[in-house]
Order: structure tokens, then sequence, then C-alpha cells
């Protein structure tokens, strides 16, 4: 007899890369809690087993006969007749290394499905470690419905669910491994959207959750129907196990209706995510806190309030490590944002310290003038403290520039950009003001913080500064940030042409010297710690630039080929010869 009903449960969970048998216990106990649930069957995100993205690692045969050692392990168990599992790894056959989806059922691997569309752009580097697989069919689960399992990126495209649907497909599960950008969750949404109506299917969009270095990874997993209505709408930066019900009826299968989370947008999402990928690199690198140096102004305080937010209270310690050049203000501002969040604050001043190395270079330095290089001492003394008490105590550093400094080169190599992570690397200095201002009326579910303002008023208000010379200020040498930062984005996620830049109402000497910053500072981004991937393009897996590298814009407008000057371009059949 035709079955009528399904009831299939999503685990939206945050695995650990490399930790096999960590994530296999994580399916055991997803698997209990959905047949305590009267769930059938479990579907778990996108190479769950070694967790999404393995890198290279996945490359080294051990671990692939880790992930399939435990798969088989899971699959016997599988024959206590509780729900079937349906669950990602890394597959080896034939010789060829494939990422995989398998169906686990009745004490055996019922079905394995590959995916056939390798993503290789931004973050994604697949048609490294796999093979593309063939066009799938759908699977057969007990006899009563067939399940189309297009993978991740198998859904950016047509053919994979044409071919579902054209074989006899029912319902298309959609295993993810897609990390968050700034508008991410509206395209994938649309993307799906677009699927449903191709296919005529309705589709379960299912994401892997948690921080794995510089890439977060929100859930914020979902059902549509064949209509296109939501029939549940997991939440994001938490995890989550929900059963979904479905019947099947004269038009097919349809999923009834369950919770509609609230997703976070806009700026919450950017801070949520900054959350979640500091609290995971912290645990899951098994960090006992952290530590970082409090100077008073506005990025080492948001970075202190992501850190209370992720870890709480007590696992957070600042320093507030002054000089001659410090003002009581600052002093008064860290003092203030301390006592807000509630962390461990202690004050180490620098002077001898940083008089010992001038001391030690008077006889090199004699008959130069003071600068720069002085001037950076300080953040160099202030980046060894902070590392000293790594070493002693254990706790990570977090380094705190904001992605204005990285790409400037306002940020001092070996001093304030020491450290383990950075959790407001991919935000620019301007959004690092207006998530402050966000946080003092908000915070996400599930942050550790206290509720309130954490972040002193003053601190936002005020003109930022280095403080590293008497009456310093971050303007002295930069355009107005509203100005830089345009011209930055403009460069680095758009990749813009200088006259496109100025068209939009810039000065074109202005614009010169930030690109010819950009480029400088790229032997210093290599070295910087990783951070959380925010934007479209971040600086790390996304963008791979030549430190040494001599192109410049001129300025000059678009250049119109001259076609006259080709005589064949990819003609087919080759080029013709005269001998």
């Amino acid at each position: 007899m035709t079955a009528t009903s399904l009831r299939l449960a999503l685990a939206q969970l945050n695995p650990i890369v490399g930790d096999v048998a960590g994530n296999a216990d994580k399916v055991r106990a997803a698997r209990r809690e959905a047949a305590a649930g009267g769930a059938e069957l479990v579907m778990f995100p996108e190479l769950f087993l070694s967790a999404y993205p393995p890198e290279d690692l996945v490359l080294k045969p051990a671990f692939q006969d880790a992930c399939r050692k435990a798969c088989e392990e899971l699959a016997r168990e599988t024959a206590d007749g509780g729900p079937a599992v349906l669950l990602g790894l890394p597959w080896l056959e034939d010789g060829k290394l494939y990422n995989a989806y398998a169906l686990l059922d009745g004490g055996l691997i019922q079905s394995v499905r590959f995916k056939v569309d390798l993503p290789n752009y931004g973050v994604f580097d697949e048609k490294r470690v796999f093979e593309p697989g063939p066009l799938p069919g759908p699977v057969v689960f007990r006899n009563h419905v067939r399940l189309g399992i297009p993978i991740c990126e198998d859904i950016w495209g047509e053919e994979v669910v044409e071919c579902i649907a054209e074989t006899g497909g029912e319902i298309l599960l959609v295993p993810n491994g897609s990390p968050f950008r700034r508008g991410v969750i509206e395209e994938r949404l649309n993307v799906a959207v677009a699927r449903v109506v191709e296919s005529g299917l309705p589709i379960v969009y299912l994401n892997q959750l948690g921080g794995q270095d510089e890439l977060v990874f929100e859930g914020a997993s979902f059902v549509l129907n064949a209509d296109r209505s939501f029939a549940h709408q997991l939440p994001a930066f938490r995890e989550t196990i929900a059963i979904t019900e479905w019947e099947r009826g004269p038009d097919g299968w349809r999923c009834l209706p369950g919770e509609v989370a609230p997703v976070e947008s806009g700026d919450e999402a950017d801070y949520a995510a900054c959350v979640l990928g500091l609290r995971d690199y912290v645990e899951k690198n098994r960090f006992p806190g952290v530590v970082l140096g409090l100077s008073g102004g506005i990025d080492s305080a948001i970075c202190a309030a992501i850190a209370v937010d992720a870890l709480g209270s007590e696992r957070v310690r600042c320093v507030m490590m002054p000089y001659r050049f410090t003002s009581q203000e600052s002093l008064d501002d860290a003092k203030t944002c301390a006592d807000a969040l509630g962390v461990r604050y202690e004050i180490v001043p620098i002077a001898e310290p940083v008089e010992g190395f001038e001391q030690a270079l008077a006889e090199l330095f004699a008959g130069t003038n003071r600068g720069i290089t002085e001037e950076n001492l300080q953040s160099r003394v202030r980046g060894t403290l902070l590392m000293s008490i790594s070493n002693k105590f254990g706790p990570m550093v977090v380094t705190t520039g904001n992605k204005s400094e990285m790409s400037c080169g306002y940020a001092t190599l070996y001093g304030d950009m020491n450290g383990g992570y950075n959790p407001i690397k991919d935000l620019y200095k301007t959004e690092v003001f207006r998530l402050s201002a966000l946080r003092n009326r908000w915070k996400p579910a599930g942050a550790l913080g206290p509720d309130g303002e954490v972040i002193p008023e003053n601190i936002i208000v005020k003109p930022p500064s280095a403080e590293l010379r008497e009456n310093q200020k971050d303007q002295d040498s930069l355009p107005a940030y509203e100005v830089l930062d345009d011209i930055l984005a403009c460069l680095i996620e758009h990749e813009m042409r200088l006259a496109d830049i100025v068209a939009r109402g810039h000065d074109l000497e202005t614009v010169q010297k930030v690109e010819r910053l950009l480029y400088l500072a790229e032997y210093k981004r290599r070295q910087a710690a990783p951070g959380v991937k925010v934007t479209r393009k971040n600086f790390g897996r996304d963008r791979r630039y030549p430190i040494v590298n001599r192109f410049r814009d001129s300025g000059a407008p678009a250049h119109e080929p001259d076609r006259a000057l080709v005589k064949g371009v990819g003609k087919a059949g080759g080029e013709s010869f005269d001998f």
C-alpha cells in the first residue's frame, strides 16, 4: 500500500572539521531525538561526518578511512528499526573522491549520491579535492517516496534538479554547507523558489551551523512547498532539530505548516555572525578564554563586547596598556566599558619597555628624525605583552583591526595585529560604529553578555585615534571614514576601475592614494590572523592578490577593444592556416 505520510527530522547542527567520532556521536544523539519525535528519517547537512569544508584534510587516506568506517558503523545501527539517516561524507569509489550523501537504513547503506556541480569560486575550492558525480536520479525510501538529493551547489543551476524531476523525484532534499555573507539568505531563497517553480516539487533546504576558521554557517534552513509557500523556517545562528510532517495528496507531497522562526538580517546578522565565529574558533580550538587590549577606542570595545557575548565575561580578560600619549578620556572609557561588560580588567603601563627599546636603538637611530618607527614601538610592546599573557595563562589573543585599517596598512605588524583571531576583520570602520550602537540596544539570542549599553556612548562619538603621538587623529592621514570605506568597497568587493569610482563623486588623487595603500599592505594581510567573513569578498579565502604587484590603475576610462585587429578568437574547429 502506498504511504501517504512522512515524518522527516532536519538536524541543523554544528559539527567540527576532522572530529569524525564526535560528529558521528552528534548523528546518534540527533537520531535518538528524532525517534522520540516519531520521525522515520533524519537528515544532516552536507559532509556532516567530516564537517564542511574539510579542505586538503580530505585528501588524507587515513581521514577518508575514518569517515567511511564511521558511516558503516552508523549504517549498522539503523538495523534497530529506528529512523533512517541521510548523511554527507567524503566517499572514495574506484580511486575517485566524491562529495557524497548516503541513505542509511535497515542496517545497510541503501543508496549513495554524489555532488555534481563543484563550486570553485570565492571561498570554495571543491574542484581541488573532489570529482564531480554523474547526474543523479532519486533515492527510493522504504518503497514509498522518491527523494531527490541535489547537494548544495547542485540547485544553483537547473540541470541536476531537472534530471531528478524527469526521473520521478517527489521531494527535493538539499543538504548544504553554505557560509554566511550579507544578502546570501535572500539569494538562497530566490534560488530555491526558482527550482520549485521549474520542477513543481517541494524543497527542503538544510544548512550547516557553526564557525569554521573564517567561515560562519548560520543555518537558517527552510522548507518550501510546491506552491512556494513557507512550511518551516528554522532559526539562524542556533542549533535545532525540527520534525517536519508530510502528506501525499493528489498533487504530490506537501509539508504541513510548522514554525517559521524570525531570522536576523542586516546589521543584526553581521553581529551575530561575529559572535558565532569567535565562539566556535575559541571552543573548537579548546582555548580557555581570550585576552585583548582595551584601549578606550571603538574597535577594542566592540571586540570585547563580541567576546563577552560569545564566551561570557568570566572568560574574557582585558588589559589597558597606557603610554604618555594615552588620554585620561581613554582610560576612563576603557574602565567604563570593562565595568559594563563585567570582565577582568588590568592596567599595565608600557613606558619602561618602550623607552628601553628606544634606548637600545638610540645608537642605530642617531641622526634620524623621530617618526612612525618610534610610534609603532608602542603597539609592538602592547602586542608582546598580550602574547606573553597568552603564553603564560592560555587565553587566545583577540586582535582588533577593522577592515578599513587592514586595507590601508594602518595596523601594526607584530603589534596590534598580534593574535589568534579577529572578529571584526571584515567590518569597515563605519560598520564598526554602526554595530556598536546596535549592540547597546540589542543582543543576539543566546548571547552571554549583559543587556543594555556595554560600549560607552563617548567611545562611539569621539574622533578615533591610535594615540601614538600627541593629539593624533585617524583623519590626519586618511580620508573621512565615510569616504574611505566607500572607496575601499568599490576596490575590494566590486573591483571597480578608478574612473568609475571617481564618477561616484570621489577625488581621483584620493582614490589613487587609497588604491596604493591597499596594494602596499598586501604583505601585512598575508600575516594577519583569520577573522569572520561578513562581506561578499573578505581578506583571506575570497581575495588572493600577489604581494609583488606593480599594477596601478591609471584612472583612464574603460578601454574599447579594437576588434578589427583580432583575426579569430575561439573558433570551432580551430583556425585555418596557409602553408
